[in-house]
């Protein structure tokens, strides 16, 4: 028999896969396609990844990172395939849960605006374990850090201080491991020699 935990949250999963707001209710424009909700939980996964919105490929199978972006995420972490997707130990919460679409020069639209209002701090309250929070890219720092001000650069380079603050769980930001990021990776070599070893330190005692 399921935990009343387990069971609140397996409800809460059930409602947010079969959440269609941003189509009958949208904050702007409706989303221009049918929904299709990604996200992974837990109530034993200490370790949470909180990223931007699936991408095309993420729409199709349905499975979070199952792109280029996630093979160097994965990287960065120092974590096998396996590893990643068992959601007993790693959570995938994205700050929008479906694919947004498009703009006109083929990049991938900002999160849907519904999503985070009205699941975020519902679904995190029941996710108490959680340890340790890889928050990737601007959107996810802002709604994690409450820092929308700065740039992810200024985020980036006080990530000691964040790791450090006494909230929890503990944040660590993280660009998107998508190649738009390229030039700023080869711009801050600091992040690979300096950020990478702690990171894949305390994601492995997690693990």
């Amino acid at each position: 028999m399921a935990e009343p935990r387990e069971a609140e949250l397996e409800r809460m999963l059930a409602a947010i896969r079969a959440c269609r707001k941003c189509v009958e209710a949208p904050l702007g424009k409706p989303l221009p396609h049918e929904p299709r909700p990604v996200l992974r939980a837990s109530t034993t996964a200490r370790l949470a990844i909180c990223s931007q919105a699936p991408g095309t490929l993420v729409h199709a199978s349905g499975i979070p990172f199952t792109d280029r972006s996630g093979d160097r995420l994965r990287d960065w972490l120092d974590v096998t395939r396996e590893e990643f997707y068992d959601a007993s130990r790693v959570l995938i919460v994205p700050m929008g849960f479906c694919f947004p679409g498009q703009d006109g020069k083929g990049a991938d639209l900002p999160p849907r605006r519904e999503c985070a209002p009205l699941w975020r701090e519902k679904l995190f309250a029941l996710l108490p374990q959680i340890e340790l929070l890889l928050a990737v890219g601007s959107y996810a720092q802002a709604w994690h850090l409450g820092e929308a001000s700065g740039t992810l650069s200024d985020t980036m380079a006080d990530w000691r201080r964040h790791l450090r603050s006494k909230k929890r769980p503990r944040v660590i930001p993280l660009p998107h491991p998508s190649w738009r990021n390229n030039a700023w990776l080869k711009d801050n070599p600091w992040f690979e020699a300096e950020l990478l070893p702690v990171l894949r330190r305390k994601v492995r005692k997690l693990l």
